[in-house]
């Protein structure tokens, strides 16, 4: 972070502003919103200023900036249109310890003033780092937009309660998940709408029949194949409310920023014949966190259900008692073929689609192959990097022409995102060439020949041409 986000208590503390046009009128109205006891400098004021300076509400000091008048001071804000002026402030701010925000520059600022949406006590800032202020103001209006005034009520009932409940869960963990069972739901949508009796009354009741050991319970989530944006909300809600998540070497880092601050993230990584974690532990991991209470996320990378073994993990939870839920995601062929611009059906290539895995449990790579090498047939191979060379031969030799269209897609929907394309003959050492690594795709059959026209994400050319972006 360029710079790191705070919140300043300024109720009854003195704050000095350096200007007096429209500018400094917005930055006198912000800090007054903060209960900030506010010294305007400057020659002149806008009428709205010298209004509030002869109501008391601001102290004007009539004339030039000097250095002296900061002394005392928590917080400065520069808003001349002279940058000279606003150069001495910055400079004087910097040698006596006092924060200066000079408006419209943040090079000579040593803070900056973010976006603000107000719900107080709820308030959110944003800030682009000084560099796209008009960046800022456009989230905020999206967010105005989507958070409801109530919210502010929300924060505010909370906060009548917060020593009851601190006091009647003295654990951390379990004080938080009561707290999200509560902003969430019925009680929550009361008091947002103004019935606080009601409101009141199930808060009673909840810290009454609430318990002291939260349960545990394990969510196998579908992370969907790389692009944060293609998660579903329900996937990003529990990311963010989950104790533990454990992870693999499928998911996307992009992904991992979006888990909630504290969380424990294990890593529970797969690599064909090198796994971190033996399933079976993982299985027994999850087990053995549930049962201390805690709320585990199972990340994982596409589908749970698509060749991502939830099934095998959801069995073991199952025998043990354990609450659980799957989450679905998009599955990586779809994620993959739609950003690579290859339609895994299409009336004039392909009339089905079929998905299979480059290994099974024991590595064998034993399929149905008359069923695989049907004409007008799209095949997605997870997994099946490793054994590119195997797949394609053993595709030729069922009958699979060698000339049929192949491409490999990496990391797809990401911003690493590299496409080749060639055939069943040339895609095995066009993988060993260019390096193609896992979590990476192969999508075989004459749809193929659709991306060098379709694409949109990234640029695609037949090979031995790539493309990286």
């Amino acid at each position: 972070m360029d710079y790191f986000p705070i919140f300043m208590k300024l109720r009854g503390e003195p704050c000095l502003v350096v200007g007096g046009g429209e500018v400094a009128l917005r930055k006198v109205r912000l800090l007054r919103s903060a209960g900030a006891d506010v010294t305007v400098v400057a020659p002149d004021l806008v009428a709205e200023l010298q209004a509030m300076a002869g109501a008391g509400d601001v102290r004007h000091v009539a004339g030039r900036f000097s250095g002296e008048q900061l002394a005392g001071m928590r917080l400065v804000v520069a808003a001349t249109d002279d940058r000279r002026v606003n150069l001495a402030v910055a400079e004087a701010g910097r040698v006596q310890g006092i924060p200066v925000n000079v408006v419209d520059d943040p090079d000579i600022s040593s803070y900056i003033t973010p976006a603000i949406v107000d719900r107080s006590p709820l308030v959110i800032a944003l800030s682009t780092g000084g560099g796209v202020p008009v960046l800022a103001r456009l989230l905020r209006a999206r967010l105005e937009s989507l958070i409801p005034a109530g919210f502010g009520r929300l924060a505010g009932f909370a906060a009548r309660f917060r020593d009851r409940v601190k006091a009647r869960f003295t654990d951390v963990e379990t004080r938080r998940i009561f707290w999200e069972s509560v902003l969430e739901g019925p009680l929550a949508d009361a008091v947002m709408q103004g019935n606080d009796e009601a409101a009141c009354a199930e808060m009673e009741k909840r810290l009454a029949a609430a318990e002291d050991r939260p349960t545990g319970a394990v969510y196998l989530v579908g992370a969907g194949p790389g692009n944060p944006d293609l998660l579903t909300f329900r996937a990003l809600r529990l990311m963010q409310q989950a104790d533990v998540v454990l992870y693999d070497k499928l998911v996307a880092p992009e992904l991992l920023e979006l888990v909630r601050r504290d969380a424990e993230r294990i890593y529970v990584g797969k690599a064909r014949a090198n796994h971190a974690l033996p399933q079976e532990d993982i299985n027994q991991l999850m087990v053995r966190l549930a049962q201390a209470g805690r709320r585990v996320v199972r990340l994982k990378g596409g589908d749970p259900f698509t060749f991502g073994r939830g099934g095998e993990e959801i069995e073991t939870l199952a025998a043990h008692g354990i609450p659980f839920e799957v989450v679905p995601g998009i599955t990586s062929a779809s994620g993959a073929a739609a950003y690579a611009g290859i339609p895994l059906t299409h009336r004039d290539y392909a009339q089905s689609v079929v998905f299979v895995t480059g290994h099974r449990k024991d590595d064998s790579i034993e399929l149905d192959w008359p069923a695989l090498t049907r004409p007008e047939q799209t095949v997605v191979v997870y997994m099946g990097v490793a054994t590119a060379r195997e797949l394609c031969e053993a595709f030729i030799t069922h009958g699979k022409p060698a000339g049929t269209p192949a491409a490999v897609v990496e990391w797809a929907t990401t911003a690493r995102q590299r496409t080749v394309t060639g055939t069943l003959a040339s895609l095995p050492d066009v993988i060993a060439r260019h390096g193609v690594q896992s979590p990476a795709l192969i999508i075989i059959g004459e749809v193929v020949k659709l991306a060098e026209t379709l694409s949109w994400y990234r640029r695609i050319e037949s090979e031995p041409v790539i493309i990286e972006n």
